[in-house]
């Protein structure tokens, strides 16, 4: 095998990131770990992506430099992992980073034994050292020696980090889970709470979204005002602050400080995903527009710069621009004055809180760059009032404002596209266009879930509803992991309560069964990440821990009680009992970092319901039922339409139809819940008053 990079012909934006590097990079491949086990040479493994500013850095500094380089091809085999493409990958060797170092993030360095065990981690390493951290120029030669004269004691490190790897793995609980983990996660996230400026913790500040659904969800069951206003307050300070594109719309990744004024400017789908249905779903219980426009701003984004032509989603948008981070949003007060007239321009300034001297301060130094992050500190409301005029006269000349910035910062050069594909992003943002659909009553992000789907079966799935993990320019590759099937499951049953369509259901079931058939732990409960016909790492991981993004298990749980309750599976039903005992263990130690995980707890503790709609074809009131539904925030509740004439393959998938039907050709509604039902309605106010005698 020739010394050369070989990373030309990969597919991932960040691999082709590095092609020209003068590092012999291999991508994760079994040629490489054969080549590091003939040469006797240990592996040098780096794992980022493509819209990861300090992967940038780390690049610029060693990556592209001839001596680091030089260093890494005489003595490693190099590999290149991206986490987006291959999260089973970065999952273990992240785990190992933080067991190592007791922290962890990316660039994620490992590196290990041609047998793939590692012994030394870390994440961004400068070339040279500085502040007590080790420099690559100090680090490299200072691995080449303890490999050549201390191998011994190397490879029992290794060994000793896999086998606890390996242990760490091994759940074998079954104990039931307490309705008492929800009320410790929701004391946990009060104390985290910042009252000042909304979210948890100082900073960073991450948006979290399933902390706040979930503080939702627990406000809908308890009553407790506390919690609503710890969400609303949340979502405000997010809309208003820095974290919000306030010129092109969508959020960035996180805040860097306490106030949400300077992020992290990076955009993935997945923040976009959760927050949508978070505003969604804060509108649907508040009314307050904010978060409806918020809503609507967020698929604006996702339309115009993260969907493709054929209706799936791209991954996420480059933090850097022209080698700067946040170049690309920031504005001087005089390029505001040159591109709006004075009058605007004083306004624009005035509102979104811009600084002569500059607001956006480096994150490091704390310097200002002199350049602004627009931002809000007070409602459209009250600085309408501040100056005497209409609320609707304040919001079109600032929309008006808005749009001439947003023409003029389309002419700068664009932060790098990231325009892989991913099945399990995009079942994300699937389940809240169809979610965010449903309660805004808005076709248009219907059909846009729906194209979605429709591009995810039509290209990324195989014959017996095997998912694939990433799909690019026409290439389909990667076997899908968990997050792939739970979170497609969640979308097709998001989109099957927005359109009550049977195909979203029969799809939801196909791949829930090809989901039980190769990652169900028979023996011990949970889902692993990799398929039983994956290749084999150095330990199968499940996922639990609700971070960035939930984990497979946490949207399975949910999926498994909802295919339950519209199906009449028992099976089902005793599947997700035997999900929520596995993890009890980790529950118990900290809940609060499993908030989508109890949403599903929630679910079943709280006296979830079913709802069928049985009417004739074409009765207006099937409508008036349908609407009550849809206008009233219930996230336990799941609706099934059942048409006369009957819809065979619907009352096949769910037998139980067949004795739900229209009462004398009226429009009937039937509630059950508990294993039991109410006695049936025939008008939408019968069915309101009822979901409103139960809600208390």
């Amino acid at each position: 095998m020739t010394d050369q990079n070989h990373l030309g012909d990969e597919q991932s934006p960040y691999l082709l990131q590095h092609a020209d590097n003068p590092v012999h990079w291999y991508p994760w491949e079994t040629a490489a770990f054969k080549k590091a086990k003939a040469e006797d040479k240990p592996v040098f493994l780096s794992i980022g992506y493509a819209t990861c500013h300090w992967c940038h850095v780390m690049a610029h500094e060693s990556f592209e430099d001839p001596e680091v380089a030089a260093m890494l091809n005489r003595s490693f085999v190099s590999i290149k992992v991206d986490r987006e493409e291959r999260p089973d990958i970065d999952h273990i060797y992240m785990m190992v980073c933080q067991m190592m170092t007791g922290s962890g993030g990316w660039p994620l360095t490992v590196v290990m034994t041609p047998d793939k065990k590692p012994f030394y981690a870390a994440t961004y390493i400068p070339k040279e050292g500085r502040f007590g951290r080790h420099g690559m120029m100090q680090l490299l030669p200072r691995i080449v020696e303890l490999w050549q004269e201390d191998r011994k004691n190397l490879l029992r490190s290794a060994d000793k980090v896999t086998e606890s790897l390996q242990k760490a793995e091994q759940l074998t609980g079954d104990e039931a889970p307490s309705p008492d983990l929800i009320q410790q996660a929701s004391s946990a996230l009060r104390k985290q709470y910042d009252a000042e400026y909304g979210g948890f913790g100082r900073s960073p500040k991450f948006p979290s979204p399933h902390n706040l659904t979930f503080l939702l969800r627990r406000w809908k069951n308890s009553g407790e005002d506390e919690l609503l206003e710890m969400v609303t307050h949340t979502l405000t300070a997010m809309r208003r602050g820095g974290l919000f594109d306030h010129v092109g719309f969508g959020f960035h990744r996180y805040s860097t400080d306490r106030h949400w004024l300077l992020p992290h400017f990076e955009k993935m789908l997945y923040d976009q995903a959760m927050l949508l249905s978070a505003y969604a779903e804060a509108w649907q219980v508040t009314g307050k527009p904010l978060f409806r426009d918020t809503a609507y701003q967020i698929v604006k984004y996702v339309n115009r710069v993260l969907r493709d032509d054929n209706g799936a989603y791209y991954s996420a948008e480059d933090a850097d621009s022209e080698g700067e981070e946040g170049k690309f949003y920031v504005w001087t007060i005089d390029e505001i004055r040159r591109v709006l007239d004075p009058t605007e321009a004083e306004l624009f300034i005035e509102v979104y809180n811009l600084e002569a001297a500059g607001n956006f301060r480096e994150e490091a130094s704390g310097q200002s760059a002199g350049t602004n992050i627009p931002h809000l500190q007070q409602s459209f409301e009250t600085l309408a009032g501040e100056r005497n005029i209409p609320l609707a006269k304040l919001e079109t000349l600032l929309e008006d404002a808005r749009m001439k910035l947003f023409r003029e910062r389309q002419k700068r050069v664009h932060p790098l596209l990231d325009d892989k594909i991913l099945a399990d992003w995009n079942g994300l943002m699937i389940a809240s266009l169809a979610k965010a659909g449903r309660i805004f009553k808005e076709d248009a992000f219907i059909d846009s879930a729906r194209k979605a789907v429709e591009f995810i079966l039509d290209r990324m799935t195989n014959e017996g509803r095997q998912l694939l993990h990433r799909y690019r320019k026409g290439e389909t590759a990667i076997p899908g992991h968990a997050d792939d099937y739970a979170f497609m499951i969640y979308g097709l049953l998001e989109l099957h309560q927005a359109t009550l369509e049977t195909r979203w259901l029969e799809e939801a079931l196909a791949f829930n069964r090809s989901f039980t058939g190769s990652f169900w732990d028979d023996e011990n409960g949970g889902f692993y990440f990799t398929g039983s016909g994956s290749e084999e790492l150095i330990a199968r991981q499940k996922q639990l821990y609700d971070g960035a993004a939930p984990s497979a298990n946490s949207i399975a749980l949910q999926n498994l009680l909802r295919l339950a309750q519209l199906t009449g599976n028992a099976r089902l039903e005793e599947q997700a009992d035997r999900l929520s005992r596995t993890f009890t263990s980790m529950l118990k130690e900290s809940p609060q970092g499993y908030t989508q995980f109890l949403q599903g707890l929630q679910h079943l503790f709280d006296d979830p319901q079913e709802v069928v709609i049985a009417a004739l074809s074409e009765d207006p009131s099937f409508n008036k039922m349908l609407n009550v539904i849809k206008g009233s925030y219930l996230p336990f509740t799941v609706l099934l339409a059942n048409p006369e004439p009957a819809d065979s393959k619907l009352r096949e998938i769910a037998p139980f139809l067949q004795q739900q039907t229209a009462h004398r050709g009226k429009a009937t509604a039937y509630v059950c819940h508990n294993h039991r039902c109410e006695k049936p309605v025939f008008s939408a106010d019968d069915l309101r008053k009822m979901l409103n005698d139960r809600q208390g």
